[in-house]
């Protein structure tokens, strides 16, 4: 096997037609984030700006049968990661063959992790289990065998959580007067102002997550970038802020299940947004993420930011929510989850989708 760079118009077709021959056929992949694909790999000034981006295609013969992106951001300056992978079953080493073009290309970086690709705002993971089922928008899907090639490698483990919404609704809504916050007011976004919105959005993205794994500050512009694709189908009520005194103190991002509304591996497009915007609506939404800065972790603001949702989710009729990804090294977060669903339910709830991202020292 070879790899070549990916250096002029026909390449880049190529490296795409890899993504398509592996998942021809299969009836869960979604590929409902090539815009951000397109992102991260090319499109974003703002993320090209500080990250360099180079991407490969392995050749066995004349044929591809796999690829893959190493992202250098200086915003997380000890990693070169490995994104965007796609291969078929069957080769071997492959780690090897990518590691031979880090040290080529990057050689003054010794820390690879492989399964981040680019930032976590714009995805992260590789599926562990459950392949028999579409994922839920926004996180990722790959065959079975690809952790298979990053064996050898230290994982790291992240984790969703699926509930069904009855006895969460009666929980939460019980909840919500429990407890007050002097001066804490909760609202959705503006999205006519969406640049100071997603202004906001990023400044507590920053000061919530300085010591997340694999975290990297963000500019507004690449939010912005990021929420662009999907404005047309984002409400009002999908991100909500919290405020104590009107200074931003943390925020709650969901949205509906949009893999829903496709089949294929195409991306969503202007019949998708039609359909939805005229009832179509996904059995499912995603607690996507929810940020605090550190002076209000563990308060109550976190249940209020639900509550304010609340109402929302329950007159689209969601019957399932799943929330994450979570690592499972992030004691807080996963607490925090386990807690409240526990309440709801009276069970210890267990760990629904794992992903893997994988990183070792060369």
């Amino acid at each position: 096997m070879k790899i070549i760079l990916v250096d002029n118009k026909e390449a880049e077709k190529i490296f795409d037609k890899v993504s398509s021959a592996v998942y021809a056929g299969n009836k869960y992949f979604r590929g409902t984030d090539k815009s951000v694909e397109k992102l991260v790999l090319g499109e974003s000034k703002a993320f090209s700006f500080h990250a360099k981006v180079k991407k490969f295609i392995v050749w066995d013969g004349n044929i591809a049968v796999a690829r893959f992106a190493l992202i250098q951001d200086q915003r997380l300056p000890d990693y070169v990661q490995v994104a965007y992978f796609e291969a078929q079953k069957g080769l071997g080493d492959i780690f090897s063959l990518i590691e031979n073009e880090m040290k080529r290309h990057f050689p003054e970086i010794n820390k690879v992790v492989v399964g981040l690709n680019g930032h976590l705002n714009y995805g992260a993971g590789i599926l562990l289990n459950r392949f028999d089922e579409a994922p839920v928008f926004g996180l990722p899907y790959q065959p079975d065998y690809y952790a298979d090639y990053f064996n050898k490698l230290h994982c790291r483990k992240m984790a969703t959580f699926r509930f069904t919404m009855g006895n969460f609704t009666a929980w939460a809504q019980s909840y919500s007067t429990r407890r007050e916050l002097k001066g804490l007011t909760v609202r959705f976004m503006d999205k006519r102002n969406i640049k100071a919105e997603s202004a906001i959005y990023t400044q507590l993205n920053n000061e919530a997550f300085p010591n997340h794994p694999y975290w990297a500050d963000r500019d507004t512009e690449e939010d912005l970038e990021l929420f662009y694709p999907f404005r047309h189908l984002l409400d009002n009520e999908n991100l909500v802020f919290a405020e104590i005194d009107g200074k931003p103190v943390g925020f709650f991002l969901w949205y509906p299940d949009f893999n829903q509304l496709v089949s294929s591996q195409r991306d969503l497009n202007v019949l998708d947004v039609l359909k939805f915007r005229l009832g179509k609506m996904p059995d499912t939404f995603r607690f996507t993420e929810i940020g605090i800065i550190p002076e209000y972790q563990g308060s109550i603001v976190a249940m209020a930011l639900l509550n304010k949702a609340l109402p929302a989710v329950i007159k689209k009729g969601f019957k399932y929510c799943e929330g994450g990804f979570i690592f499972e090294e992030n004691k807080a977060s996963m607490a925090f989850v386990k807690r409240i669903l526990k309440r709801s339910f009276g069970v210890e709830p267990e760990i629904y989708r794992q992903y893997g991202v994988f990183e070792t020292t060369i």
